[in-house]
């Protein structure tokens, strides 16, 4: 870990002569600590680092984690959160081993393992207040790259990503994201719209799954299934219909499953998302 003696005296200095913002600089540099680190740390190990108090400490810490840049674990210890995993900070490290407790590295084997079965893309995508956000990709070996850059925000109407999300959030959250897309493209009756929109989140309830055919890229399918972490979540299973309720979920993660009509046929999809959800059970996600 870098030495940080009279850092935040050379920040002061460095925001005086270049007119930069200091407290954003400190914030960035706890950020590079819990980079550096690798791990998730003790509050009182990251003042230190910092040579900073450990209130004033964790009043960045706080800023970072609502920002998704950083969380807070169980055991009251700070690591890096999933804005980091997005903006690919992580590289090589991220998936450098199968750690149980990881899920991105859970899901990243899984979409690999999807990768290899289907010979398809597949993106891992985690849901933000903005709306779901591609946090991880692998893509298949073929010339044709049809994988939606990391840190990209899917679309609510017209991705399959989007619609699964669509589907599990209540419609206090949801509602106002898809009347602004449909404003965005100056579409017409939204009153009208919204109720063939309500139908669909409704289908992808009961079936567990969404898909599209090429709503976003011509000629280009795509399957979206939702991911249950069982160690850490108290809601219904998302696959038994009789419990299913949108109050009673609560989705952070899917993985969508990107191809062409001839890699992914709709016509087989049911037979494609039991495929799917093998994998995804032996890694037990769902």
């Amino acid at each position: 870990m870098p030495a940080a003696e009279n850092l935040i005296d050379n920040l002061t200095r460095m925001n005086k002569n270049q007119g930069g913002v200091q407290s954003l600089e400190i914030g960035l540099s706890i950020l590079d600590v819990l980079i550096d680190c690798n791990e998730p740390m003790m509050l009182k190990d990251i003042a230190q680092a910092m040579q900073m108090h450990p209130a004033k400490c964790h009043r960045y810490l706080v800023s970072l984690i609502r920002k998704h840049y950083a969380r807070q674990l169980s055991d009251g210890r700070y690591g890096l959160g999933d804005r980091v995993h997005a903006m690919g900070a992580l590289g090589a490290v991220g998936h450098s081993g199968f750690n149980q407790n990881n899920i991105l590295d859970r899901l990243t084997h899984i979409a690999n393992e999807i990768k290899d079965t289907l010979n398809c893309g597949v993106q891992i995508a985690k849901w933000f207040s903005e709306g779901p956000i591609i946090i991880q990709s692998v893509e298949p070996d073929t010339t044709i790259s049809i994988i939606t850059r990391i840190g990209s925000r899917m679309p609510l109407t017209t991705s399959a990503t989007g619609h699964l999300f669509a589907s599990y959030q209540p419609d206090a959250i949801i509602k106002p994201l898809v009347i602004t897309e449909w404003q965005a493209k100056q579409e017409s009756a939204i009153t009208e719209k919204w109720q063939h929109f309500n139908q669909l989140r409704a289908k992808v309830r009961t079936q567990g799954y969404a898909t599209v055919t090429g709503d976003m890229l011509m000629g280009i399918n795509a399957i979206t299934i939702p991911v249950i972490i069982p160690q850490l979540s108290t809601t219904a299973n998302l696959y038994d219909k009789d419990k299913l309720s949108v109050e009673s979920l609560s989705l952070e993660y899917a993985i969508t499953i990107i191809g062409t009509t001839e890699q992914l046929p709709m016509s087989d999809q049911r037979n494609v998302v039991e495929q799917i959800l093998a994998i995804a059970q032996r890694y037990q996600i769902v």
